[in-house]
């Protein structure tokens, strides 16, 4: 089996890759990092946790120590472009691991953050720029950043960039680079309007494909559990309780859905967090590094951080609704089963998702193993202070006594007061007036 001290890689990489636990290089890796060391251009097709940042980063950084080169203000030797924040510090931790010892410069720049700390970065210089595509066209509007030195370019997640709508930005950020560079593509999937990209961008490209498109991790558990939509709560947390789960990723389909979740969950006194695109950066990043570190076991998360969450120690992915696009499941269970390692896919399904489901099955080409779920009343209990949530399945207890409205004629006429007692029509003996004068108002007559 190859070993990364045949890859011809440079002595501190070897010795950073040891420290990291790093002998045998991925399938994508062993493929890749020759051509990428040669100076070709490449395009990579593999499903996300195959191990392909480590197989564009590698031959990066050697290319880039091992040439004599003066850094310029805001022109950047080395430009990667990432979809989602999570996946652009993803591979900036990436870069600090791999190139320990290197003496290169290297910065992540994304929105959603003040872009102060990113313009100084770019000011001081740098080797490797990672950038989402947005932020980085507002700053080479602004004037802070410029490509016309850039050696390398890296085009990752190319088709998640078109499912976000990213294509136009890239296709404004392109032609602002050098016309020679090496260039590299990577995507899981290879639609038609990427394919068109990749035929423009690439020349003369090397071509690398370690698995069909659309398949799975084959070390993945797959099964579908078909339920109703109000016992997803429910199924959730009985999978949380009763399974050997060590960490959980739970993706649902809207923002608003993964509230509710973290809502439910904490009521139980689970610990859970969020991240989707109404968080804040630093939401997004604290939720993150607590479930790194194990002080949250659950993380719900929008597709926005499908692609962007690397966490050692994932053992279960739970697709909590189903995605639209079948590509999207890929991504999702891809979280779990990393680095040679087991793990489970539990999707849910509810009559409204069958559909989608088919879809699913037909894309991976493979029948997934099903079971059926029904949920059960569960005992209301008062909600605390901490959160506003009332379970919608709870039991909440017997309405009160209805009381019917009496018939015309039968109660009213018993729940009448009393009639008044005739008053004396002695004029001497009449009752004080105590109500007060009327008020009357005069008007003169106008001639």
């Amino acid at each position: 089996m190859l070993k990364f001290n045949e890859l011809k890689l440079h002595a501190q990489l070897l010795q950073n890759l040891e420290k990291a636990g790093y002998t045998t290089p991925t399938p994508i890796q062993a493929e890749s990092i020759p051509h990428l060391l040669e100076g070709s251009d490449l395009l990579g097709i593999a499903q996300t946790g195959t191990g392909k940042t480590a197989a564009f980063t590698l031959p990066m950084l050697q290319r880039l120590a091992n040439r004599d080169f003066s850094l310029m203000p805001c022109e950047p030797r080395a430009l990667i472009l990432a979809p989602t924040r999570e996946l652009a510090s993803q591979i900036k931790e990436s870069l600090d691991k791999y190139g320990e010892g290197l003496k290169l410069k290297y910065a992540v720049i994304f929105g959603g953050v003040g872009q102060g700390t990113q313009v100084n970065a770019l000011r001081n210089g740098l080797d490797i720029l990672v950038a989402t595509p947005g932020r980085l066209l507002d700053l080479m509007n602004q004037g802070h950043c410029r490509l016309g030195r850039v050696e390398i370019f890296v085009l990752d997640e190319a088709d998640r960039m078109l499912d976000m709508g990213f294509i136009n930005d890239i296709r404004k950020i392109i032609p602002k680079l050098p016309p020679k560079k090496q260039t590299l593509l990577f995507s899981a999937t290879m639609p038609g309007e990427i394919a068109s990209l990749a035929a423009k961008l690439l020349h003369n490209p090397k071509k690398v494909e370690v698995t069909p498109p659309s398949t799975t991790v084959e070390k993945i558990d797959q099964r579908i559990i078909h339920c109703k939509k109000a016992d997803k709560n429910q199924l959730l947390k009985k999978i949380i309780n009763e399974e050997s789960t060590e960490l959980t990723l739970v993706f649902t389909r809207t923002k608003h859905g993964a509230n509710k979740i973290v809502d439910y969950l904490n009521f139980f006194k689970i610990p859970c967090a969020a991240i989707h695109g109404n968080k804040s950066q630093s939401a997004r990043e604290q939720a993150l590094e607590n479930f790194k570190q194990g002080k949250i076991k659950v993380l719900i998360a929008t597709d926005i951080a499908a692609r962007g969450i690397d966490v050692q120690g994932i053992s279960h992915v739970v697709n909590y609704d189903l995605p639209v696009e079948a590509e999207s499941y890929v991504h999702r269970i891809g979280r779990t089963a990393r680095a040679g390692k087991e793990g489970d896919a539990i999707s849910f399904c509810d009559e409204t998702e069958r559909d989608a489901l088919k879809r699913i099955e037909k894309t991976i080409g493979l029948k997934l193993s099903a079971e059926n779920f029904v949920g059960v009343p569960e005992q209301y209990v008062k909600p605390s202070k901490e959160t506003n949530f009332r379970d919608p399945r709870a039991v909440r207890g017997p309405r009160p006594e209805h009381k019917p409205r009496p018939e015309r004629g039968e109660q009213r006429n018993e729940q009448r007061p009393a009639a008044r007692a005739p008053q004396s029509t002695d004029a001497s003996k009449k009752p004080e007036d105590n109500r007060k004068p009327k008020v009357g108002f005069k008007f003169r007559n106008r001639k």
